[in-house]
């Protein structure tokens, strides 16, 4: 008998930025630039390669929870942005065996403005679910976000950045998805609200989905994660039990 695929299948995962030296006054003078480059057949050299990830490879099993850790710049966030089809991978391959929502910032996956009613109906659809299933979700959504319908007419753009994460978040866990990326999505909001979410976050995992996050919060990932990956300047350097891999973080970062 096969055994199941994991949930996420990353091989050898490469990202490289262009970071340009030279700035522009406006869009006209860059684009005047270019065609001198164009034209005169020169090399352009205003600008130097930098690499975020660097031959990352690691699977999830399905039903995992994992975070991801490691300081600013390190690739956490560039890694989630490809498995959310945000960014293409330089090289190597990003692979989700099941249907995927990230909350990768605040503001993701809505259109401004959409309502938020229109922006609920816009995800199911884009999950492949009929309008018949997002209407049975609906109610479930609203109990979750704590907003109100009156709210629920208004474009996004209107909404606070706490009623922005509220409702995507509540989108999120509500609407089938088997894989759920999330990218300090548990670091705004009160008290309460992040009870709330991490009470979802465990319930979603005991229906055997699968969770990759992102976060600073080491405390968050000792409660929710059963592993951790610590990426270092776009490489993978651990990757084991969370006791074992946030104690070596932790004595790195100090000493580091």
């Amino acid at each position: 008998m096969s055994l199941p695929l994991p949930a996420i299948e990353v091989t050898e995962m490469v990202k490289d930025f262009r970071v340009y030296h030279r700035t522009f006054a406006s869009l006209k003078s860059h684009a005047a630039a270019l065609a001198k480059t164009l034209v005169r057949r020169e090399a352009h050299t205003g600008f130097e390669t930098r690499r975020a990830l660097a031959g990352v490879s690691f699977t999830v099993a399905r039903g995992e929870a994992v975070a991801l850790v490691g300081r600013n710049g390190s690739g956490k966030s560039t890694l989630l942005s490809i498995l959310s089809r945000i960014y293409l991978p330089t090289s190597g391959e990003a692979r989700l065996n099941g249907r995927m929502m990230s909350l990768l910032e605040l503001g993701a996956g809505f259109d401004g403005e959409l309502t938020g009613n229109q922006n609920i109906f816009f995800n199911g659809v884009i999950l492949g679910l009929s309008e018949d299933a997002v209407a049975a979700r609906y109610d479930a959504i609203l109990d979750f976000a704590e907003l109100d319908r009156q709210a629920m007419d208004l474009p996004v753009r209107m909404y606070s950045s706490g009623m922005q994460l509220r409702l995507g978040f509540a989108i999120a866990v509500h609407l089938d998805a088997e894989i759920l990326l999330i990218d300090e999505g548990l670091a705004v909001g009160d008290e309460g609200f992040q009870e709330k979410c991490f009470a979802k976050i465990e319930e979603f995992k005991t229906q055997g989905k699968t969770i990759l996050m992102v976060t600073h919060e080491l405390d968050h990932v000792e409660r929710l994660a059963d592993r951790v990956l610590w990426l270092d300047k776009g490489v993978l350097v651990r990757d084991g039990g969370v006791a074992e891999v946030l104690a070596e973080y932790r004595q790195g970062y100090t000493h580091g």
